[in-house]
């Protein structure tokens, strides 16, 4: 691959909650058909919609979780396959529904501040 078209390559987004019913799964719906970004996500539980594994770890970029506990169970669980990677904790509770309005407009903020304005 050349640098131009790994300059283009979009940016690999791993959002990482709970249940990834709500929260995470909300993010992800916001990045949809994002030209800069490509967002998948998945849950720690395991009961989640979609449970976390070393694929979808090795696959991204970034992983953003809601909650420092994420950060833990992911630590313990995915040592190896974590390191080097960048993880954002976004701190937004558990306490919303999927694509609530509240939830968007605290995405979109904390996002913004850590992957800057192209942010949807």
């Amino acid at each position: 691959m050349d640098l131009s078209s790994a300059a283009s390559a979009p940016q690999k987004l791993l959002f990482v909650c709970s249940q990834n019913r709500w929260r995470s799964l909300t993010a992800e719906r916001l990045f949809d058909h994002h030209p800069h970004y490509e967002a998948r996500s998945a849950g720690t539980e395991p009961g989640a919609r979609v449970r976390v594994t070393a694929g979808h770890l090795g696959w991204a970029d970034v992983v953003l979780v809601m909650e420092r506990k994420h950060t833990e169970i992911l630590q313990q669980k995915f040592g190896e396959e974590l390191a080097g990677k960048r993880i954002i904790n976004l701190r937004i509770p558990d306490k919303f529904q999927f694509m609530d309005h509240i939830l968007l407009d605290l995405l979109r903020e904390r996002l913004r501040e850590q992957l800057g304005p192209e942010v949807p």
